[in-house]
This record gives structure tokens, C-alpha cells and sequence, in this order.
């Protein structure tokens, strides 16, 4: 039977333990052993069921004095050990305050994807919104709805990415534009539509100014009252707004598309000086993008009544917009994943596009 003596002892043995301990694991198995259901203290009071009650009354507080004692003297343990392991943290990844800044950082947006965004500002301003869609569209969406014939040029495969044909002999293909945007809108929308689909589309084509895939935003207005007028308009603020200039010269000449009646390609006049272009000034024409009023073939397609509802709608290529307001003559370039060549004509994400303190 254990006596004061005995208590004693084992808690200097335990002290010392704890003191000498290395680590927390070390601690941890010295805590199960002292305090454990199987520990020395533990079986020490299991004995005080065999000892008379005077000696109960001297042997209880003792032991669970040492108990206490124990016990708080690991948890001191623990929380140095935490505390030193903390401190070799902080020393090993401290920041050194008197370096110099880290870098600039390197990376910049692609001219596409700051176009995409003055794109977006411009029309978002005139109460446009964006619209997307699938870049792998079926016949209906990207021909039959837009009034493509059958035997169209462009249904040929020197010009459109056919899918190879499904199970049930469908065919899919990359789409051609962003008119299906168009088209789905149309039909899942009630009227006044006014929208603007900017996306990646595919051609068959690769040269200084083609790449078989490329960047078009298309703008669409269906609504009872839409005309012609509005049409110029409209792209006659774009055009103001996007290169920055006060005055913007245009002109529409007759085309043909099929998905608008009447056509027209619009030009604007501009002056060159090298590899600069200066849109809206000048002596010389340049085509600019492709309008028109919807045809009523593509307003009965979507489900609307083409004696209730008209509208009109353009298409241009996003890449040249960028190649005519930023350089880079070569349209190649853009998709060459050339680091020196983005450093030099990217922009900074931290600066948003916008019509208050200037688009670029």
C-alpha cells in the first residue's frame, strides 16, 4: 500500500520526466503513462477503496494533489513546446521588410479580351446585354434558321468544320458565327430583344487576316418600331465611342446576306500614316462589318410574327477591330502564344475598360 513517501518519490520521477521530455509525442506517451486509466497515479487511487478512512482522508487529497500537479505540469510542457516551435516558425519565414518590392507582375490581357470588354462596355451603355452560346451548333441553329439555302457555299466543307455525324445521321458543326446566338435568343425571348453576341467562331481558313478560329460579335435589335435609322445610328455611336474620335464618316453600300433584306456593308473613312491607322479622318474608305434588317424568313423561324415584329442586326470581327485600333498587323501573332509579343500590345487587368476615364 502506497504511503506519503511513495507519493513523493513518484512525483519527483514524474516531474523530471516531463521536464526531460523532447517532444510532444514524448509528452503524450508520459501523460498516458502517469494519467492514463492504466497509469501509476490511476492505479494509486484505485487503492484507496482498501485503506481505512482515516487514512482515505490523508491519502485522497495527496494523490489527487499529485493528480493536478501532474497534469498541469504537461500542459505547461505542451504549450512551451508549442510556443518554441512557433518562434522557429516565425524565424525560419519572417519577411525582410527592407527588400526591395517584389516584380511588377507580368501578365497582361490579350487585346481580344480587352476588345471583348470595351465591346461590352460600349453596347451595355446602350442598353444592350451579352449574350452566349454553344461554339458546336447544329444545321437548324447555324443554316436552316438563318436562311441559308440548301446547296449554300457556305454549308461546303472548304468552308465550315463538319462534326463527324452522329447516330441518328444528324451533323454537328463548329460554328460558323455567333448568328445562332441570335436565333436561340429569338426564340426563347419575348420581344424588344436588344443583345450583342461576342464568341469564338471557325472557318476553314488561314492566311495574314483569316485563322481558322477567330473572335465576331454580332448585335441584334427585334422590336415593333426598328428601321434602318436606328441601325446607322447605332453604329455610328459604336464606331465614335470605340476608336475615341468625335467625328466618324461612314457610308453603306448594298450586299447580300441571307439572313437580312435589305444588306449593307458599311464603310468608314480613315487616313493612314505607317502601320497606323486613324479611323474617321482621311481620304480613303475601309469596310468595316456587315448589317442589315432581319429577314422575315429568320423572324417566322424563331416563332415570331414577321408583320408584328422587325428588326436589325450586324456582324464583325473582333481580331481586326483589335489588329485596326492596336496594331499588330499581322493577325497570325494573336494566336502565337508569343510572351514578348503580349508584353508588348497587352493591357493591364487592373485597369477596366470604361466610357468615364477612357475605353484603353
Amino acid at each position: 500500500m502506497a504511503g506519503a513517501s511513495d507519493i513523493e518519490a513518484l512525483k519527483s520521477e514524474l516531474l523530471a520526466a516531463v521536464d526531460g521530455a523532447g517532444d510532444e509525442a514524448a509528452l503524450e506517451g508520459l501523460r498516458v503513462e502517469a494519467l492514463g486509466k492504466k497509469g501509476k497515479i490511476s492505479l494509486m487511487m484505485r487503492s484507496l477503496g482498501q485503506m481505512s478512512p482515516e487514512e482515505r482522508q490523508v491519502m485522497g487529497p495527496a494523490l489527487n494533489g499529485l493528480k493536478d500537479t501532474i497534469g498541469e505540469a504537461i500542459t505547461a510542457k505542451k504549450a512551451a513546446m508549442e510556443d518554441a516551435a512557433l518562434d522557429a516558425r516565425l524565424a525560419t519565414e519572417r519577411a525582410d521588410v527592407s527588400l526591395p518590392i517584389r516584380p511588377e507582375p507580368r501578365g497582361k490581357l490579350h487585346p481580344v479580351t480587352q476588345v471583348m470588354e470595351e465591346l461590352a462596355v460600349i453596347f451595355s451603355d446602350m442598353g444592350f446585354t451579352v449574350a452566349e452560346g454553344p461554339d458546336v451548333e447544329d444545321d437548324f441553329h447555324n443554316f436552316t434558321a438563318l436562311n441559308f439555302p440548301e446547296g449554300h457555299p457556305a454549308r461546303d466543307t472548304h468552308d465550315t468544320f463538319f462534326m463527324k455525324p452522329r447516330e441518328d445521321g444528324s451533323q454537328m458543326v463548329l460554328r460558323t458565327h455567333t448568328s445562332p446566338v441570335q436565333i436561340r435568343t429569338m426564340m426563347s425571348e419575348t420581344p424588344p430583344i436588344r443583345i450583342i453576341a461576342p464568341g469564338r467562331v471557325y472557318r476553314c481558313d488561314w492566311d495574314q487576316t483569316h485563322t481558322p478560329m477567330f473572335h465576331q460579335v454580332e448585335g441584334l435589335v427585334i422590336d415593333k418600331g426598328a428601321h434602318m435609322g436606328h441601325l446607322k445610328g447605332v453604329l455610328m455611336d459604336f464606331l465614335a465611342a470605340f476608336f475615341e474620335t468625335d467625328t466618324v464618316e461612314a457610308r453603306f453600300r448594298p450586299h447580300h446576306f441571307p439572313f437580312t433584306e435589305p444588306s449593307a456593308e458599311m464603310d468608314v473613312k480613315y487616313s493612314r500614316v505607317g502601320e497606323a491607322v486613324k479611323i474617321g479622318e482621311g481620304d480613303s474608305w475601309m469596310e468595316i462589318l456587315g448589317c442589315g434588317m432581319v429577314h422575315p424568313n429568320v423572324i417566322k423561324s424563331c416563332g415570331l410574327d414577321p408583320d408584328e415584329y422587325q428588326g436589325f442586326a450586324w456582324g464583325m470581327g473582333v481580331d481586326r477591330l483589335a489588329m485596326l485600333k492596336y496594331g499588330a498587323p499581322d493577325l497570325r501573332d494573336y494566336f502565337a502564344n508569343d510572351t514578348r509579343w503580349l508584353a508588348h500590345y497587352g493591357f493591364s487587368p487592373l485597369l477596366q475598360a470604361n466610357l468615364a476615364t477612357g475605353l484603353s
